[in-house]
């Protein structure tokens, strides 16, 4: 069973509202979901959400995305959990927004924030939930791109992404990631 939902993004109000915190805004809407405590604990570099109803915390690394390692590392000794029982969330540049895709294990698909957990808990063998942000149209840096707000017309998409999302992360809690994956492996618009 999942013990952690890993939220990934980047910390601060300059970051907020971007592409790569995708991660970050599904942690809110799980924790705000599950009724988890309001008030985050400090820990394991880490804003961490937990929630007392629920065998699970909500993580969202402090680190910023390139070492999010670092704080996964962090969780994982803090609460003896081991890495199957994460299921990490984060921004997909292959995924067109409005597809969400849950996984067992994978390689980093050329994400920073997943290479570096990869890299630093020595294994790929960890559940997590892809989130579709599409690439950038024009010829613009992918890092800048990543690190954009949504544009009000996405915004709509993004909304019913982030709610399906919620509901698929719910469901992997109750029946776990491999039932969970029909369900959850869909476009949304």
């Amino acid at each position: 069973m999942i013990k952690a939902i890993i939220g990934l993004g980047n910390p601060g109000e300059k970051y907020k509202n971007t592409r790569h915190n995708v991660g970050f805004m599904v942690a809110d809407l799980v924790a705000k979901s599950l009724n988890c405590d309001k008030k985050y604990k400090e820990k394991a570099f880490s804003h961490i959400f937990e929630c007392p109803d629920y065998d699970v915390i909500i993580a969202k690394p402090q680190t910023y995305m390139n070492l999010s390692g670092n704080a996964v590392l962090n969780i994982l000794k803090d609460y003896k959990i081991k890495p199957s029982e994460i299921l990490v969330v984060y921004d997909d540049l292959d995924l067109p927004l409005g597809v969400a895709r849950l996984r067992l294990k994978g390689s980093s698909g050329g994400h920073n924030g997943i290479k570096s957990i990869i890299n630093t808990i020595k294994t790929e063998e960890f559940p997590r939930l892809k989130i579709g942000i599409g690439r950038p149209e024009k010829k613009e840096e992918v890092s800048d791109y990543v690190l954009s707000p949504f544009t009000k017309e996405e915004k709509f998409m993004l909304d019913k992404v982030l709610a399906h999302a919620n509901e698929c992360i719910l469901n992997v809690l109750k029946y776990g990631v491999e039932k969970s994956m029909n369900m959850c492996n869909k476009n949304v618009i």
